[in-house]
């Protein structure tokens, strides 16, 4: 018996994921524990530890998987992501972001090093098997990119793979002296499925149609998408006249005109490359239908922000916002089941709901 959320791997054969996965609370309950708990989030960079012996609590995915943890710099090169839960009796263990000598519950007053190993308990000199192992605070695995930082609950996959791949086109760009810049980061509640987002975002197919001032920068018959384990990259050319990266000697495209680098993570992260810098997308599921996507700017050369293809970025984002909200209006048809891929131009999203299909059983 076919599965129901099957996804051929011939995309010349293959029908999309069916309008029931991204209207279904049942789906959107298994993607949170298959998916959301098996990969990788951005966090933030280093700047949210500016000194040794500094803890910043945080939400991983707050709102949807909600799981308190608390990154820690215990020195300059050992930094360390903990469960935020003392493991007495579950009160949130660092409250605010601050200095910390050690980690120590205000409740009962168990403490706990910087790296989470458990220290002291008062009042228990009488349990008996006391303390056990589990006595500490659970570690989870942390990737520092740059200053950037990326932590996982239970991944599947090495967040050094993703880093290398990406590093064979973008390495040649100074990474540290990209500056985040809140002026031109903002979130945006989007009334649809995630992953109608991402499957939006994973092909340049409707650029043409959708986006005018776009498509006036790039050369759409020479937009191209590789495919990797766990991301893909579109590679968006430039027309005559508009502003593109400028290579050195040996990098894979050099004498090429490329105005973007489009890489997407697995499941939900999408890292924008533009001549003036940066801009991360982070794709939060609410529920079946609303999503917060938060666009978070880092710029190294400020005279190229208004120009080329990263420039009017709201603009464009308003535009994906209001085809994406009108596919979730029209999955809730009683008619339309599932749809076919664009062999030539759906790579990314067939290589994507694969992904999915792959996880999700019911």
């Amino acid at each position: 018996m076919e599965q129901p959320f099957f996804v051929h791997p011939d995309i010349k054969k293959a029908e999309t994921l069916p309008a029931s996965f991204y209207r279904s609370q049942a789906v959107f309950e298994e993607v949170k524990e298959k998916v959301f708990t098996q990969c990788w989030q951005f966090v933030g960079d280093m700047k949210l530890l500016p000194f040794e012996k500094y803890a910043h609590p945080f939400w991983y995915l707050e709102h949807f998987v909600n799981e308190p943890l608390v990154l820690v710099k215990e020195a300059e090169d050992q930094i360390h992501c903990l469960s935020n839960v003392c493991t007495h009796r579950g009160n949130l263990v660092v409250q605010q972001a601050g200095k910390q000598r050690g980690l120590n519950c205000m409740y009962h007053g168990r403490r706990f090093g910087l790296d989470g190993a458990f220290q002291h308990m008062p009042e228990f000199s009488n349990a008996v098997d006391f303390p056990r192992p589990c006595e500490g605070l659970t570690s989870f695995p942390i990737e520092r990119w740059g200053d950037f930082l990326f932590v996982g609950l239970n991944p599947t996959f090495k967040f050094s793979s993703i880093i290398e791949k990406m590093n064979e086109r973008i390495g040649f760009l100074p990474l540290s002296n990209f500056k985040l810049d809140s002026s031109l980061s903002r979130d945006y509640l989007v009334n649809a499925n995630w992953a109608l987002y991402c499957d939006n975002y994973l092909e340049g197919f409707h650029i043409p149609f959708v986006h005018p001032d776009l498509n006036e920068t790039l050369d759409y018959g020479s937009y191209k998408t590789e495919l990797y384990d766990h991301m893909s990259l579109q590679i968006g050319y430039a027309d005559e006249g508009v502003e593109c990266f400028d290579f050195p000697e040996g990098h894979p495209d050099f004498g090429k005109k490329v105005a973007a680098y489009y890489y997407w993570v697995y499941p939900n992260m999408m890292f924008n490359f533009y001549p003036w810098g940066l801009s991360i997308n982070l794709v939060q599921p609410i529920s079946p239908n609303r999503t917060k996507v938060k666009f978070i700017s880092y710029v190294l050369d400020y005279e190229k922000v208004e120009v080329g293809a990263g420039a009017l970025l709201d603009k464009v984002e308003r535009e994906d916002e209001f085809v994406v909200e009108g596919v979730q209006k029209g999955i809730s048809s009683r008619f339309y089941k599932r749809g076919r891929f664009s062999p030539s131009r759906e790579q990314g999203v067939h290589h994507f709901q694969r992904m999915l299909s792959e996880r999700i059983s019911i």
